[in-house]
């Protein structure tokens, strides 16, 4: 420390150099430095710290910092104890000794209780006045904690013992004197403790005759130096009452391990012997209720190994499943299972051994007599045992399956009934066509008919005819099975059109809307069933806002096509076409059947219920799908939803027929008419042979191969229909264009599934019915089409 203080740079300090320091402080410093006590010396009015290597140990991590500094500086936590007291010394030149004083000191950079025994000096200069002070100091902290846990223990115990419910005792060696008894004895044992202090067989005579014994028994353990606890009971002497009691005795040695006094504890536990005796009678009672409930329960109860084989199973297995308990404890399940229930059995028991909550599963089990009984399971295991509880399901299994079967029939009879609707709808559409092509035959065959009415009958049978092909289209269009002339179509520019239309098919009091965008979008779809469809739209929403409203046509290019119906959305891109009435609105409870067909909320003779049918299926079979949103009173948005393509995409598509090819006769020219139904054969070779075509007739598909033979320069086209049995016209005419790819080929049909799934697969298409106009058109142009077209 003396080297430490001679490398101090005192010039800065207010002490300055140590050449320089007085006498009186520079002998009182080198006394300090030899003496072994902690002191330290605070000189002049900043009070300077200088100290000895000890008094450094004192004050912690201070040290070695301390050194030359302003003790406010060094003891701020403490200087309003501290400053006082060196006042007294600077000012009054009084000495000051403290014994124990408390400081709150942050030695270890933590503020910490501290005591400290020390005394304050004052030294004198030359002439006599204070100019510093000798600090001597002694730490008493251990001291002082250990003398005040000893008080405080004391106190613990004394307060601990006086306010505990249970008695402490302790005695002398001898068992005959005790030197202590707390306060309880006179509530628990009912009788005044200064009685008892002197004379401890009181005690024992409060003890029940019939525990003396055991009670007695244990003084001679305690003796031998070993704790034992003992349970017996007393009579209290102020009113009789029984008490139980659970004594605890212990030895107390002193530091030679000798036994100095016996210690003890004394519990009055007559409430939870009265709780013990208590959950006795419940657990009795509940036992007795548990054999109750797996005697009379009408549910099969079991314990299962998780091998698989029973340990206990209740009376109910008799009445449920025909088997007696005794022939089934012992045994393995798969003896009585279900044998397609088996794998699912084991893996269930496996899985219910290992799970933390409980689990549910179903089987069947074999009764008795052989039949299935369907159980309901309900497990929960411990350890390697499940508990299973089961009800018997069996007739809830076959109500169900009634159920289900009474559903089937109810969904067979509605689509009987739509059918019938159908069919009633179509027959009696038909009839009031074929009425009006009756009656004009009849007047047609009139040899007096005048030449003005023969032609208004054979206008009105054209008129119908065409009518009669509009309701199969829209039959075809509804069941998705039509025959769409698909092209490739700016939707913008057509709807542009269809726009002007809605006007004249709305009426003037409905004000049509519509929203555009400037971008072309394409699409690929029937132009005409597609404008067809959104005239329908139109004319329901006309009716639904009784001719008087706003509607609004919007186009949005590029959308995904969201759920509808319970189908998952698809990312698209979509033209989704929309039309919002501000009409009446869709029921809720119509919304689900607006598309079936012949369904119609309108009144009778205002519609057929064939419209939306159309635009359904025309949307399916194009790709796409229809949504509706509507709410009564609030109006109704149809969305129409069409895939998108690109603007040159026409795989696939059909050309339009050119209205402007003559109808000129077909002399010189060979056709092979190819058409199993005889009728119509007749009838398609007739026009042709009228037209000045020469035809050859085969009424299959291999017969027509057979005529071609190698001889294809002899016919100039083929014209086959598509439905025919054996090969079809449409692997015909692949055939004909494999062998001779240069012989045109010509598709007719009403209707045909092949041709509603892929159009006419590249091959011209004529509709039946068709025209004779229509056939030498289609003819024509093939006869006159280049090669391979």
């Amino acid at each position: 420390m003396a080297v430490r203080m001679r490398e101090h740079d005192w010039d800065a300090s207010a002490l300055g150099p140590a050449t320089a320091w007085p006498a009186e402080l520079t002998v009182t410093v080198r006394t300090m430095l030899r003496a072994a006590t902690p002191m330290a010396v605070y000189w002049g009015p900043e009070l300077l710290i200088l100290y000895n290597l000890s008094w450094g140990a004192l004050v912690g991590g201070k040290h070695p910092g301390a050194l030359g500094r302003p003790a406010r500086d060094v003891f701020p936590e403490a200087w309003h104890e501290l400053g006082p007291m060196f006042a007294r010394v600077l000012d009054g030149g009084e000495a000051v000794e403290v014994q124990d004083q408390r400081l709150v000191l942050d030695r270890n950079g933590m503020p910490e209780d501290t005591w400290f025994t020390y005394s304050l000096n004052p030294i004198l200069d030359a002439e006599g006045r204070v100019a510093g002070i000798l600090n001597v100091a002694q730490e008493t902290t251990g001291r002082v904690r250990a003398a005040s846990g000893l008080v405080e223990s004391e106190e613990r115990f004394r307060s601990f013992a006086e306010n505990s419910a249970d008695v402490l005792w302790i005695a002398n060696p001898d068992g005959g004197r005790l030197e202590y008894l707390s306060p309880a004895y006179e509530r628990v044992g009912g009788d005044r403790r200064e009685l008892v202090m002197g004379d401890l067989a009181r005690w024992a005579s409060l003890v029940h005759p019939e525990d003396r014994e055991r009670a007695y028994a244990a003084m001679p353990r305690l003796l031998s130096g070993e704790t034992h606890t003992v349970e017996y009971r007393i009579v209290r002497p102020d009113d009789g009452a029984v008490r139980h009691i659970r004594d605890t005795g212990f030895p107390i040695r002193d530091a030679g391990g000798g036994l100095r006094r016996l210690g003890g504890i004394a519990q009055d536990v007559t409430a939870e012997h009265a709780r013990e005796e208590a959950l006795e009678r419940r657990i009795a009672e509940s036992t007795a209720e548990h054999d109750r409930v797996w005697r009379n329960s009408r549910d099969l109860l079991v314990v299962v190994g998780v091998d698989g084989v029973f340990r206990a199973v209740n009376p109910a297995w008799k009445a449920i499943l025909g088997h007696d308990p005794a022939e089934v404890v012992g045994r393995s399940f798969q003896e009585f299972i279900w044998p397609e229930d088996d794998v699912v059995t084991r893996t269930a028991l496996t899985y219910a051994a290992t799970a933390e909550d409980l689990t549910a599963f179903e089987n069947r089990y074999r009764h008795r007599d052989g039949t299935p009984r369907w159980i309901s399971w309900h497990t929960a295991a411990e350890g390697d045992i499940v508990y299973a509880y089961g009800r018997d399901v069996t007739a809830e299994k076959e109500r169900t399956a009634a159920l289900a079967e009474a559903e089937e029939a109810l969904r067979q009879s509605q689509k009987m009934e739509a059918i019938g609707q159908l069919t009633g709808g179509v027959a009696h559409d038909f009839n009031n066509l074929l009425t009006i092509i009756r009656s004009s035959v009849d007047f047609l065959r009139r040899p007096d008919l005048p030449e003005e009415r023969r032609r208004r009958y054979l206008d009105a049978v054209s008129d119908t005819v065409e009518r009669a092909a509009k309701l199969t289209g829209q039959l075809l269009s509804f069941a998705r099975r039509q025959a769409l002339k698909a092209e490739v179509f700016d939707v913008v520019a057509c709807l542009r059109g269809v726009a002007e239309m809605l006007d004249t098919v709305t009426g003037g009091r409905i004000r049509v809307v519509t929203e555009l965008p400037d971008v072309a979008c394409f699409v690929r779809a029937d132009r005409s069933q597609f404008e067809t469809a959104l005239v329908n739209m139109a004319v329901n929403a006309r009716d639904a806002m009784d001719g008087e409203g706003t509607l609004k046509l919007r186009l949005a290019c590029g959308v995904g096509k969201p759920a509808i119906r319970g189908h998952a959305p698809v990312p698209g891109p979509f033209a989704a076409v929309s039309l919002t009435d501000t009409g009446c609105g869709i029921p809720p409870e119509a919304v689900g059947r607006i598309f079936e067909p012949f369904f119609t909320t309108k009144d009778i003779g205002k519609g057929t219920g064939l419209g939306l049918s159309q635009v359904f299926g025309f949307a399916k079979q194009s790709g796409g799908d229809v949504g509706v949103a509507s709410a009564p009173g609030r109006g109704t948005t149809f969305t129409l939803y069409l895939p998108e393509t690109e603007p040159g995409n026409s795989e696939g598509v059909q050309q339009p027929e050119t209205e402007d090819a003559a109808t000129v006769g077909g002399a010189g020219r060979r056709v092979m008419v190819v058409e199993d139904n005889v009728e119509v054969g007749r009838f398609a070779t007739q026009i042709l042979e009228d037209l000045g075509y020469e035809t050859i007739w085969a009424a299959n598909a291999s017969e027509a191969l057979a005529h071609l033979g190698g001889a294809r320069h002899d016919f100039d086209a083929v014209f086959s229909d598509v439905v025919m049995p054996g090969m079809n016209g449409v692997e015909l005419a692949r055939e004909i264009r494999r062998r001779w790819p240069d012989l045109p080929v010509v598709l007719t049909s009403g209707y045909s599934h092949v041709l509603a799934q892929e159009g006419g697969h590249g091959f011209e298409l004529l509709q039946k019915p068709y025209s004779a106009e229509q056939l030498s058109r289609i003819l024509q142009r093939v006869a006159r089409a280049p090669v391979g077209t």
